[in-house]
C-alpha cells in the first residue's frame, strides 16, 4: 500500500472544495483577518485565547443565517460576509487553527504565503472541512454536524476539542433528539427520505449517547474554571432540540461574557451581561455545554480527496 503524502500546510495536497474561488469580499476579509493575526502574533497563542481574539476582530459582523443551505450538492461554503451563531464559532476555530499551523510551518514566510491565493484557500478550506462535518469529510448533506451536541462529540472524538462539561459537574441529559426528522418540512434537503434516514440515524445515536450540560443555576458557580475562547453552546428546552444558541467564553473585567453572533438584523458582539445571567434570562435555554479547542494533526489533512 502506499504511505499518506505528506503536506507542508493544510491544504497542501489535493482537496474536495466548492469547485470555484471564493468571492472576492470573503478572501479580502479572510487575507486581512490572517495578516493582522500573524502580525499581532496570535500564531504563538494558546488556541482558545486565538480564537477569542479573532472571534473579536468579527464584532460588527452581520449576522446571516442559512449561509450553508445553498443549491445543488452538498459543498463546502466560504462565508466571511454574514455569520450565524454557528459559522462563527466554526470559523473563528478554522482561522485560528489556520494561523496557528501557518506560522508554525512557515515562520516568517507566513504572511508572504498569502500571495499564493488559490493554495491559501485551499488550505483553509481543508482546515474548516475538518471541524464541520463527519469525519472531516463530506459526504453529502448527512455528513455536515447538524445538531450542536453531535459537533462537540465528532470533533472530541478527533482530538480537535474537549467536552469539558461533565468535569464541569455537568448533569446527564438523556432526553430524546429528533427535531429535525420531526420537521422536515424545514429542512429543504429532507425531501429526500433517504436522507431523513441517516438523519434518523444520527439522532439515534445522539439520543442513545446523551449529554452532559451544566445547568443555568449552577453556571455562575464554575466560570472560574472557564477559559476564554472555550466553545459555549446553550442548550435547548424545545422537545427533541438539543442546542439553541452557539459562542465564546471571554473575559472582560473579571466577568465572564458571550462573544456570540446573536440574531437577524443584529451583529457580531459580546454579551452585555454576563454568560450566567444570559442563559438565565432568555427563555428556550436551560444550560450550556462547554467544549475547550485544542490544536490537533489532524487539521493538517493529509488525505488525497
Amino acid at each position: 500500500p502506499h504511505g499518506r503524502p505528506v503536506a507542508t500546510a493544510p491544504g497542501d495536497e489535493l482537496t474536495e472544495t466548492a469547485g470555484m474561488g471564493w468571492a472576492d469580499e470573503d478572501w479580502a476579509i479572510f487575507d486581512s483577518r490572517v495578516r493582522w493575526a500573524l502580525e499581532q502574533r496570535l500564531d504563538t497563542l494558546p488556541l482558545g485565547k486565538a480564537m477569542a481574539e479573532m472571534g473579536r476582530s468579527f464584532v460588527g459582523a452581520a449576522y446571516v443565517p442559512g449561509t450553508l443551505e445553498v443549491e445543488g450538492p452538498e459543498r463546502l461554503v466560504i462565508n466571511f460576509q454574514g455569520l450565524d451563531c454557528v459559522t462563527f464559532v466554526e470559523n473563528t476555530w478554522a482561522l485560528a487553527s489556520f494561523v496557528r499551523v501557518i506560522g508554525g510551518a512557515l515562520g516568517l514566510d507566513a504572511i508572504r504565503s498569502l500571495g499564493n491565493r488559490a493554495l491559501s484557500e485551499r488550505r483553509y478550506e481543508s482546515v474548516l472541512r475538518t471541524v464541520r462535518y463527519r469525519d472531516g469529510r463530506i459526504d453529502g448533506y448527512a455528513s455536515r454536524l447538524h445538531y450542536f451536541s453531535d459537533w462537540v462529540g465528532d470533533n472530541a472524538q478527533r482530538g480537535l476539542v474537549r467536552d469539558i462539561s461533565r468535569e464541569l459537574g455537568g448533569a446527564l441529559d438523556t432526553e430524546t433528539i429528533d427535531f429535525m426528522s420531526t420537521h422536515t418540512e424545514a429542512y429543504r434537503q429532507l425531501a429526500d427520505p433517504s436522507l431523513v434516514a441517516l438523519v434518523e440515524q444520527a439522532e439515534r445515536r445522539l439520543t442513545g449517547a446523551g449529554r452532559y450540560f451544566v445547568p443555568q443555576k449552577r453556571i455562575a458557580d464554575v466560570v472560574g474554571s472557564i477559559q476564554d475562547g472555550d466553545i459555549i453552546a446553550a442548550t435547548s428546552t424545545v422537545s427533541g432540540l438539543d442546542v439553541a444558541h452557539t459562542g465564546l467564553a471571554l473575559w472582560v473585567d473579571g466577568t465572564l461574557h458571550m462573544l456570540h453572533a446573536p440574531l437577524v438584523g443584529e451583529a457580531v458582539q459580546i454579551s452585555a451581561v454576563s454568560l450566567a445571567d444570559r442563559i438565565q434570562r432568555i427563555g428556550g435555554q436551560d444550560g450550556i455545554i462547554v467544549a475547550r479547542p485544542l490544536i490537533n494533526a489532524l487539521i493538517v489533512d493529509e488525505t488525497e480527496r
